[in-house]
């Protein structure tokens, strides 16, 4: 078994060329092929060229959980991919769906900034069926908001002390509901560390986030879905031996042991947040909160502005009740269901992440 002593040798800065024996490794590691569908190709029909912007919308633990069947020579029809569930984290599925309306937002603004129109019934066959139908034809208006699909990311940096101007905060309040002021954002700080810390520390939820790592290249590319791990010197360490699954779950390891201590450093250098919230908690709120997130992405983005959802505490699994509770108390206190916290801040332009091409989620030729 590696030594704590040689894990953290390599760890702290040894001669990471020299474990792999690569000239240039360093500057050749980017998942290209996991982030083509970033760069669209040219469609005849314009559903396909919607669809390639659709795959690119935020989603939970990039799961991608959408297949798409095309119907007759103008429609379009959305389902959910169960495979793709995440039972540990997201036992009601809630997270899921609000990625499938984030989806559907996305088509839809897509193909507006193409001329056309579309017409969307959501769940046409109930909860339990089809996520949407979508009808497109000609005569559709552009959106601003899609100006900027292709560089809506997230901003997983921590951000600097610039605060939002108060202009700022008027335009973005009729996204979302803000939370500003120190004394109300420092409860809500705590509590999406303590949520973190929660979600690593249960061995079922934190195995499902490890099941879905891709380290390196070669796996981010052969599977370009899950939580990307795209920095050379994980993928060294992976490929001396340093970095397996069982290490990986091992939360005292001195790796992971740093990847918290900067998660929770990330975690403290935030602003501001972003809230949405619905009445009620139906499949139709789910999916209509995804369609929300997508506009407040895409304005947070025309702004300068950066946003990262960190929603852990609005996970539905025992161990997280008293800080979902917590969540409600301060994000809702009406009584509507918290669908989504995310920070925001000014920091680093944020970096695309890996997506399937849309070809392989499609179900069939129209």
């Amino acid at each position: 078994m590696t030594s704590r002593r040689k894990f953290l040798k390599i760890l702290g800065g040894g001669t990471i060329l020299a474990a792999t024996g690569a000239v240039g490794f360093v500057a050749t590691r980017t998942p290209t092929a996991a982030l083509a569908p970033w760069t669209p190709a040219t469609y005849t029909d314009p559903r396909m060229s919607a669809l390639s912007y659709a795959i690119l919308a935020p989603n939970p633990h990039n799961r991608q959980p959408w297949l798409i069947e095309m119907v007759g020579t103008d429609g379009v029809r959305i389902h959910r991919d169960e495979d793709r569930n995440l039972p540990q984290t997201d036992p009601f599925d809630r997270q899921i769906f609000i990625g499938l309306g984030a989806f559907v937002e996305t088509m839809v603004l897509a193909a507006g900034a193409q001329g056309y129109d579309v017409d969307l019934t959501v769940l046409p066959d109930g909860p339990d069926g089809p996520i949407a139908d979508a009808r497109f034809s000609q005569g559709g208006t552009a959106d601003p908001l899609a100006a900027q699909i292709l560089t809506r990311h997230s901003s997983k940096d921590p951000y600097t002390d610039q605060r939002l101007t108060t202009a700022e905060a008027a335009t973005l309040a009729n996204y979302a509901t803000l939370i500003l002021d120190d004394d109300a954002t420092a409860p809500v700080r705590d509590m999406t560390k303590r949520a973190f810390e929660i979600e690593v520390y249960t061995p079922a939820t934190f195995k499902e986030s490890v099941d879905l790592m891709r380290i390196g290249k070669a796996e981010i590319n052969a599977n370009p879905d899950g939580l990307e791990m795209r920095e050379p010197l994980f993928e060294v360490l992976r490929r001396v031996g340093l970095m397996d699954n069982a290490q990986l779950m091992d939360v005292d390891h001195p790796g992971n042991q740093a990847f918290l201590a900067s998660y929770l450093e990330m975690l403290d250098a935030t602003p501001h947040y972003a809230v949405l919230t619905t009445p009620a908690n139906t499949r139709v709120d789910q999916i209509d909160a995804g369609r929300r997130l997508v506009r407040l992405y895409l304005k947070t983005r025309e702004m300068g502005i950066g946003v990262h959802p960190v929603s852990q505490a609005l996970q539905e699994y025992p161990e997280m009740a008293q800080e979902y509770a917590l969540a409600h108390s301060l994000l809702a206190p009406e009584g509507h269901t918290v669908q989504m916290l995310m920070r925001l801040g000014f920091g680093p332009d944020p970096v695309a992440t890996p997506r399937w091409p849309v070809e392989s989620r499609v179900l069939n030729d129209a």
